[in-house]
């Protein structure tokens, strides 16, 4: 009588069985398996849409998997930020940001995310430096002569951002901390009419990007007095770095970065970072960077990690010495 009682559960047992053995090699795949995301939390054509989209088919052959991006712009980058912030860490999700990324908590206290514990650096990606310009009709030909003529007549020169509370604020207001010098501040929505202010003469001076600046500087628009890298770009070889100038203590770039959410598994960004470093050691993806005026900038996550925190410490005095917050 308990014959077919025993069938069954031999016959139960005999399925368990198979069905772990079929869920065993899903569970064993080797990240990834599926699709990937990269939120760039921005609009597309910009710099950091224009990086991730360089080096997507790239990442796609590395990864052996599709990668798909996801532009979500909206608050100057927080929405999407936050999204990666909340959102489990399997990999599938990552994250492009740039440079402003550590602008954002040193002048908004209210974030909803921690950028130092919610985010898992992975590596830089890109960099460029900003360049210091004036409109070219001015009389200072450096930027100690630029120095003395704005002591000359202090607050009486303007100097243009593409935003408050921008990086471009923040770094004009350190840069004139260090220098002694006092400016009036005029944002602008975006670097292009920035730009324009300086070359009509209605401001006097800038910290851009190159992507903004080199275009006008070639046409003769603009005067550069410096640029913000540790050294010369071979772009710009003719333009003294800041340290050159007489500030070694800044360092004036702008960036573009891959995280994911934190306590990713070690192995996931050991992957992640295998990957990058070979396509940011491409031939073709490093000419496509020149393209676009910018360099690969590989790091450890490490490095990183500390670029993000020495940062955001640097910001947060800047904008608290210059009572610099952001618009809410």
């Amino acid at each position: 009588m308990n014959c077919p009682m025993l069938r069954l559960t031999a016959l139960a047992a005999a399925i368990a069985t198979g069905l772990i053995a079929l869920s065993a090699p899903l569970w064993a795949q080797p990240y990834p398996s599926r699709i990937v995301r990269i939120v760039v939390p921005f609009p597309a054509g910009g710099l950091v849409d224009g990086v991730a989209r360089l080096i997507q088919p790239a990442l796609e052959k590395g990864l052996g998997q599709t990668v798909i991006l996801d532009n979500r712009p909206a608050a100057s980058g927080t929405v999407g930020t936050n999204m990666i912030a909340k959102i489990a860490p399997d990999g599938y999700n990552l994250l492009m940001v740039a440079s402003t990324h550590t602008v954002a908590p040193a002048t908004n206290p209210r974030l909803p995310y921690d950028i130092e514990n919610d985010l898992a650096p992975i590596s830089l990606v890109a960099k460029n430096p900003l360049l210091f310009i004036i409109n070219k009709d001015l009389p200072p030909k450096t930027l100690q002569e630029f120095i003395a003529y704005a002591k000359e007549q202090p607050g009486k020169l303007t100097y243009a951002t593409p935003g408050a509370a921008s990086q471009s604020h923040l770094l004009t207001e350190l840069f004139s901390q260090r220098a002694g010098i006092k400016m009036l501040h005029v944002p602008y929505r975006g670097g292009a009419p920035a730009i324009m202010s300086v070359i009509s003469g209605e401001t006097q001076f800038a910290i851009l990007s190159t992507q903004i600046s080199a275009p006008q500087l070639e046409a003769g628009n603009v005067r550069a007095l410096a640029a913000g890298g540790t050294s010369r770009e071979k772009e710009f070889a003719t333009i003294p770095t800041l340290a050159e100038a007489g500030f070694p203590d800044i360092e004036a770039i702008q960036w573009v970065g891959m995280l994911g959410p934190a306590k990713l598994p070690q192995d996931i960004v050991n992957r992640l970072h295998d990957v990058l470093s070979r396509v940011l050691s491409d031939p073709d993806t490093i000419a496509k960077l020149a393209s676009q005026g910018m360099v690969p900038a590989l790091t450890s996550p490490e490095e990183f990690h500390e670029i993000i925190g020495r940062e955001v410490k640097v910001w947060t005095e800047v904008a608290r010495a210059a009572d610099i917050k952001a618009v809410n």
